[in-house]
């Protein structure tokens, strides 16, 4: 039950951190192209790939420590239920193009931001463990 308590408060500060973030992206990128949710799409895979290399490969953080992290924290602040929802608005709107781009920008984004964070969390753990 602690466990559960943690996550959900781990949630919550991911939700946080996306509602902060998400508004100021927003209001410094503007325009009609969701750059909010790619970047916080792209850093949460690269956030989650550092975490869980780093974790597995040390055994350094508990694994509480690490579930809270990824499915509580990253889990709030990662947004993909607002990705496919602002995708599909696009192409409605007739904006196939932007709808495309996102899709694809956040595909490859989040592949290669995981990839870069598992890379980074090995790299910074290769003499420990």
């Amino acid at each position: 039950m602690v466990r559960f308590l943690l996550i959900c408060c781990g949630g919550a500060a991911g939700t946080g951190a996306r509602y902060l973030l998400g508004g100021w992206i927003a209001r410094t990128a503007g325009g009609s192209f969701p750059w909010s949710t790619l970047v916080i799409n792209v850093s949460g895979s690269f956030a989650i790939g550092v975490i869980m290399a780093a974790a597995l490969r040390t055994g350094a953080m508990s694994e509480t420590t690490r579930i809270v992290l990824t499915t509580g924290v990253l889990g709030g602040f990662t947004t993909y239920s607002t990705f496919n929802y602002e995708t599909l608005e696009l192409v409605k709107q007739g904006a196939w193009a932007w709808g495309v781009l996102n899709a694809a920008m956040t595909f490859a984004g989040c592949l290669a931001a995981g990839a870069l964070g598992s890379w980074l969390g090995l790299s910074l753990t290769r003499n420990v463990g």
